[in-house]
């Protein structure tokens, strides 16, 4: 590990433990890290409020509560404009690199040409974020000492949770820019308008029927719309981990940032506390009763 990114994480990733693992589900926070090296903010062209546009803004802190209710919460340390956790391992655009990139290298996807790849290539509304070409070495180094100590985690975590309860339950927890909305509404109706959450299941194929109607009624039942699929069907965790043949379901949370901040600002709103307080209701409901999803 090099000793900037020494110096920057003590741990990529943190693990927060409750007293007693006791309901078959693990949170997961990928792109909540807003530990930015400095060497990185030096590097960029953008200043680092603009970095942070691509953060899921506290949403690590949103979840907090699960650990209350029985459950590990697994959260970045590192910020996704850094090093993604969300994409395949090596997800390059080789055009940000001064040298042909390895064979092994997945140099084309739909995220590729969006310029978010494992190195993100811009942030928030296509800005992008370096003024020169990278060096291949430095991006092997983040994707090394960042993404593999992640999914070695959540990989460590999942097989624990399968092995202790026989199932297991991942919530990748992320939030969405908002889309036309008015900040702090929960009644996103119209055609033209994100919902307040997006639950992704890569259609039917990530998690069993019962685990997403479970959550979609209960965050329902919190006063929330609840879309489903489009645009956010689950990233590279909820489809590489989500296997309800082999009792690993994954479902990908997406929470529009209306509801608990100022984007441009990057604070919290009056919807914080509130948003937050409607999550733990939510989590205590799925703690206490979720034998309906054993036959998930």
């Amino acid at each position: 590990m090099s000793n900037s990114i020494m110096e920057a994480f003590a741990s990529p990733v943190k693990i927060d433990w409750p007293a007693e693992w006791r309901i078959p589900f693990v949170f997961s926070s990928p792109h909540s890290g807003r530990n930015y090296p400095k060497d990185f903010i030096d590097s960029a062209r953008l200043d680092c409020t603009k970095l942070r546009q691509s953060e899921d803004f506290l949403v690590d802190e949103l979840f907090s509560c699960a650990p209350v209710f029985g459950a590990p919460l697994l959260s970045a340390d590192f910020p996704r404009a850094y090093c993604d956790a969300n994409r395949e391992a090596f997800e390059l655009d080789p055009l940000m690199y001064k040298t042909p990139l390895p064979d092994y290298v997945m140099t084309t996807s739909p995220r590729l040409a969006s310029g978010i790849g494992t190195i993100p290539k811009v942030v928030g509304a296509g800005q992008e974020i370096y003024g020169g070409k990278l060096d291949f070495e430095d991006a092997r180094q983040r994707i090394n000492d960042c993404y593999f100590p992640y999914h070695h985690a959540l990989r460590q975590l999942l097989e624990a949770g399968r092995k202790k309860f026989g199932y297991i339950y991942l919530l990748d927890c992320h939030s969405m820019p908002t889309a036309n909305a008015t900040r702090g509404s929960s009644l996103f109706r119209t055609t033209n308008q994100r919902p307040d959450i997006i639950l992704g299941n890569r259609y039917g194929t990530s998690c069993g029927p019962q685990l997403f109607e479970e959550v979609f009624t209960r965050l329902e039942a919190q006063g929330y719309h609840v879309g489903q699929n489009s645009p956010y069907a689950g990233g590279y965790i909820t489809a590489h981990y989500g296997n309800p043949e082999k009792n690993i379901h994954a479902l990908q949370i997406e929470i529009n940032r209306a509801l608990y901040m100022d984007q441009k600002k990057l604070e919290t709103t009056d919807g914080f506390e509130k948003l937050k307080k409607a999550i733990a209701g939510f989590v205590q409901d799925m703690s206490t009763d979720y034998s309906s999803l054993l036959t998930a």
